[in-house]
């Protein structure tokens, strides 16, 4: 990503910033807002843009395995305010993992499959990525991540149809779907629109994160050591924050 050009669109910046509102909504209707409804369905929005950057997190950085190193510690920092927001406050919850677990399994894949494409060989590399797309899968469901495998097919999703073309555009398109309406579907809500009452699953808000991303023009827009702290420390102290509320509250 490159700093100081002014493009029209949206930054890594923006992203962020947008994800982590999202985020932040979400996880104040799962502990303090639990009658506004309409704070989970834009939470939706939030995984696919998390998983978008993570993405272009591991093309841009410098050192993918200290990139790595970092979503390790601090998926070991969130565990337990992540086991405190899901058990009611306590500390052991091995039911359920936070979300980072995911990231990782999904960079640890992505691994390995630049590890063979940059041998040049294409079969091989199709291969492995299959092998990892259906592997990456198994394992967040056997480790009960955040978003179970799909969370991890998700990333997956975004890293082959990584680019700006159409078809790029149609694959996002149709793995979000895929993943979000046909394997995650869930709740169904009734919507009125024109007189006219539909039913819209919940979780298809996630496609609409596409929009913000499709803006996005690969420019990174403000960034220090201080952005980057907050970037990382966002997750373990916003949960942590809001499961001390909800447990004195």
């Amino acid at each position: 990503m490159m700093k100081g050009k002014n493009v029209n669109g949206i930054t890594s910046f923006g992203l962020h910033i947008l994800a982590m509102i999202l985020m932040l909504c979400d996880h104040l209707w799962a502990t303090l807002l639990s009658d506004f409804s309409w704070l989970t369905w834009i939470g939706r929005i939030a995984f696919p843009l998390f998983a978008f950057m993570i993405v272009e997190g591991f093309f841009h950085t410098k050192d993918r395995k200290k990139y790595i190193l970092r979503m390790l510690i601090f998926a070991v920092i969130s565990e337990i305010p992540f086991n405190m927001i899901m058990s009611g406050g306590g500390v052991f919850y091995p039911y359920h993992q936070n979300v980072l677990w995911t990231f990782l399994i999904a960079l640890m894949g992505l691994s390995a499959v630049e590890s063979i494409r940059k041998k040049g060989k294409p079969i091989l590399t199709a291969l492995t990525f299959v092998g990892v797309f259906f592997a990456g899968f198994l394992v967040g469901m056997i480790t009960m991540v955040d978003y179970y495998g799909f969370g991890v097919m998700t990333v997956m999703i975004f890293y082959l149809f990584r680019g700006r073309k159409w078809w790029h555009y149609l694959g996002q398109l149709a793995g979000l779907y895929w993943i979000n309406l046909e394997l995650l579907g869930g709740l169904y809500v009734p919507v009125m629109i024109g007189g006219r009452e539909f039913q819209i699953v919940q979780q298809g808000m996630a496609l609409l994160a596409l929009i913000p991303i499709w803006l996005y023009k690969g420019e990174q827009g403000p960034y220090n050591k201080t952005i980057k702290a907050v970037y990382y420390w966002f997750y373990p102290v916003h949960i942590l924050v809001l499961s001390v509320l909800a447990f004195v509250l």
